[in-house]
């Protein structure tokens, strides 16, 4: 199995780090989570099933993430977009199927309606829509809002990593303007959802709303009763590997 091919291209003044693979097909497109890298499992177990597929894959890290630039409490979904469509615009060819893994299901929506025309597909993996507000703001308690806005960031302990990791104040207000939840959303593209049923970051009632409001796209939800957030055991990769070689021919 050959290497990707490294890249690094110029988003704004950041260097955002790229991997990919050449192959046929729709390109294969990895949008990661929140602080997550494009070597991690998920990640690399799909740029691995490309290369055997002889299809072409796309994966990189946002700024701040991974090999990529800057810091990561200077992000917002707004940058973190830009450094995904310009990394797909570069490298995605016209129509590639997007897979986006919790945040990246967001940036994967929003950069679907976007792009000059409709991906092929897309595969999110228990996607955090509008995390910043209805997963993170909207469950703080009263001193954690009040210190985000009199310091400028609180720092959030976490159960993957043994630091904890700032929460600013410009990550949740600049949030507010890639909101989704509040009316329909429409990707022109068939869409498959992997979601574990004990998800305690993005719960499965999170993710049925979302399907509510892909109301004219034709939706497959997977729900696995023993699934956590990160879904990454070897049964759960096949099942995304799965979702990745079906959701193609379905557009």
């Amino acid at each position: 199995m050959t290497d990707p091919i490294a890249e690094t291209i110029t988003v704004g003044a950041r260097d955002i780090a790229i991997l990919r693979r050449e192959g046929d097909g729709p390109c294969v497109v990895w949008l990661g989570g929140f602080r997550s890298e494009m070597t991690a499992t998920k990640a690399t177990a799909l740029d691995e099933w490309c290369a055997r597929q002889g299809r072409p894959c796309l994966r990189f890290d946002y700024s701040g993430h991974g090999a990529s630039g800057g810091r990561f409490e200077d992000g917002v979904i707004g940058e973190w977009l830009k450094d995904a469509l310009a990394a797909i615009a570069r490298f995605g060819g016209p129509a590639p199927v997007l897979v986006g893994s919790s945040m990246g299901g967001w940036i994967a929506l929003l950069a679907a309606r976007s792009m000059p025309q409709p991906p092929a597909g897309l595969v999110l993996i228990a996607p955090a829509v509008d995390f910043t507000e209805e997963l993170m703001w909207a469950g703080f308690p009263d001193d954690v809002r009040a210190e985000i806005m009199a310091t400028g960031r609180w720092m959030r302990p976490t159960a993957y990593a043994p630091e904890p990791y700032p929460v600013t104040r410009r990550l949740i207000e600049e949030g507010r303007n890639h909101l989704l939840l509040g009316g329909s959303i429409r990707t022109g593209a068939p869409v498959h959802i992997l979601q574990g049923m004990q998800d305690v970051d993005a719960p499965w009632s999170h993710t049925l709303r979302l399907v509510e409001r892909l109301a004219e796209d034709d939706v497959v939800v997977t729900l696995i009763k023993d699934g956590d957030h990160r879904l990454s055991r070897e049964e759960d990769i096949l099942r995304l590997l799965e979702a990745v070689d079906g959701v193609a021919p379905r557009a």
